[in-house]
């Protein structure tokens, strides 16, 4: 078992990579206290909740089973959790365990944010882009019409458990859409595992276990090391944000329901490349690059024919990251090194959105 700590401002997140750790029933009994809440989807109940449930057997314990999909990402869904915890009598040591992907990290974590001004939540991840990305952090919060993630907390979890056997349940569309938050790691910070990506793309398709495995670790070292830095995004966490800000007005313009979440970051990796090419700080060789290893896992790289570039634009103007009315965007000097922009001319994005 690989076990990683994450220091931050109020103590330590342990984080444990295992396969079959969710069959191990002191990994997640060790990790709750008081009585506990399991927060999960209908889809993830199905493959893991009876396991979760006879780990925690001797902990009072209720189980809310949620709508699947970032549709679900809702004040009314956040509702839901509040009123389980209600009914739970939970209290300021009670547990919110988070079983699921990034909509159900990111509710549940708001929830334990949220409750009681603070409960403990153990993120339990099980889809691919949840383990590498969403449920290390402590960012959570839910999505409203006007634009993705506009409601929100920094809440670190506890501990945050990675089964990587979860992940022979998941869709395959899901699957490849969080190949696409294991290659941001190599195109802002580590060009040489690109190199590994491409190589690999085959059996990581195929969900090949040993390099699935340390594909997933590589990624989340890199994830730690950046949190532990700037946990609360004033520097060099705002790097993770590269493709999202073009991916999150994607997101928002199709009402959340066209796009997955990394399918719509894979879109908006390709549309940040071109505006740095465009600008003049990007070989256009390492834009071309990084498009060609996204289509080679199979994820979309171009703006469908039908969505408006200038809707797109408009939604960038309202993102969460901008500051005195400019949009922030994460931008490629090379591949494995980025840095954060504000000064980019808006004509020249929608140039590169109309592409």
């Amino acid at each position: 078992m690989t076990a990683l700590e994450l220091n931050h401002d109020r103590g330590c997140c342990a984080i444990h990579v295992a396969a079959g750790l969710l069959d191990d029933p002191s990994a997640l009994a060790d990790a709750v206290t008081g009585r506990v809440l399991i927060v999960t989807d209908r889809n993830v109940a199905a493959h893991h909740l009876p396991r979760v449930e006879r780990a925690l057997a001797a902990h009072p314990t209720a189980t809310l089973v949620l709508p699947p999909g970032e549709p679900a990402k809702t004040l009314d869904t956040w509702k839901q959790v509040l009123d389980a915890l209600v009914e739970l009598g939970a209290q300021r040591d009670a547990t919110i365990v988070a079983l699921g992907g990034g909509v159900i990290g990111d509710l549940a974590g708001f929830a334990a944010a949220s409750w009681m001004r603070g409960i403990r939540v153990v993120q339990v991840p099980t889809t691919l882009l949840a383990q590498v990305d969403a449920a290390i952090g402590g960012k959570t919060g839910f999505n409203l019409p006007a634009g993705k993630n506009l409601v929100g907390a920094f809440h670190q979890p506890a501990r945050v458990l990675i089964d990587p056997t979860t992940l022979a349940t998941l869709d395959g569309r899901e699957f490849r859409a969080g190949l696409a938050e294991v290659v941001k790691y190599g195109a802002i910070r580590d060009a040489a595992f690109l190199d590994t990506l491409e190589a690999d793309a085959p059996w990581l398709l195929d969900r090949d276990a040993d390099r699935l495995s340390a594909a997933i670790e590589r990624a989340v070292r890199h994830k730690v090391d950046v949190v532990a830095a700037d946990e609360r995004e004033a520097g060099q966490r705002a790097l993770l944000n590269f493709g999202h800000t073009f991916g999150h007005a994607l997101e928002t313009e199709t009402g959340y329901g066209r796009f997955l979440h990394g399918e719509a970051v894979a879109i908006g990796m390709v549309q940040a490349a071109r505006l740095g090419v465009l600008l003049g700080d990007l070989d256009a060789g390492d834009a071309d690059r990084l498009a060609a290893l996204l289509e080679r896992l199979e994820l979309p790289t171009r703006r469908p024919d039908d969505v408006s570039p200038a809707a797109l634009a408009d939604h960038m103007k309202l993102d969460k990251k901008n500051q005195a009315g400019r949009i922030r965007l994460v931008l490629l000097d090379a591949l494995g090194a980025a840095r954060v922009r504000d000064d980019v001319d808006p004509e020249r994005i929608l140039e590169v959105l109309e592409q």
